[in-house]
């Protein structure tokens, strides 16, 4: 499983606007409608939002992985953002977001949706990989960071 076969480079917004922690879900949400996904933006904020309540996913360390499974849809996909500014998105640890990965999954792959974010959670522990994506200039920057920070574990 790899990152890149989920992630698409019209799925990165490398300087979020929004300002909230719903703000930033339909902003990632939004960025799916730059592939041909097909997925129901409405129903993706309705998941994200029903997560939430379960508990934050922002993990600390200016790092956030919302994510849910959605009906219909027929293979994972990850969105990326990142807020230079940083959001207020509950953490664990009270700090500003800045790093965020949008995770979707089919309804019924719950292992998949595990290693996925197993996956994720695993390249962001490094700081300096952290620290790079918050300095990337651009969308394409961030998308080939990411990419080769999980060539790494192949």
């Amino acid at each position: 499983m790899n990152i890149q076969d989920m992630l698409k480079k019209e799925f990165i917004i490398e300087n979020l606007k929004s300002k909230t922690k719903k703000e930033v879900l339909v902003e990632l949400s939004d960025a799916f409608s730059h592939g041909d996904t097909g997925i129901d933006r409405d129903a993706v904020i309705e998941v994200l939002l029903e997560r939430e309540k379960l508990g934050s996913t922002g993990i600390g360390d200016g790092i956030a992985i919302p994510h849910g499974k959605l009906a219909g849809l027929e293979k994972l996909i990850i969105s990326f953002g990142r807020s230079v500014t940083g959001v207020d998105f509950d953490s664990l640890d009270g700090k500003p977001v800045h790093i965020f990965f949008l995770l979707l999954a089919p309804e019924n792959s719950a292992g998949q949706h595990l290693k996925a974010l197993a996956r994720i959670s695993r390249m962001l522990k490094d700081v300096s990989f952290r620290e790079s994506l918050v300095k990337a200039e651009t969308s394409e920057d961030a998308y080939n960071l990411i990419v080769e920070k999980d060539g790494t574990y192949i």
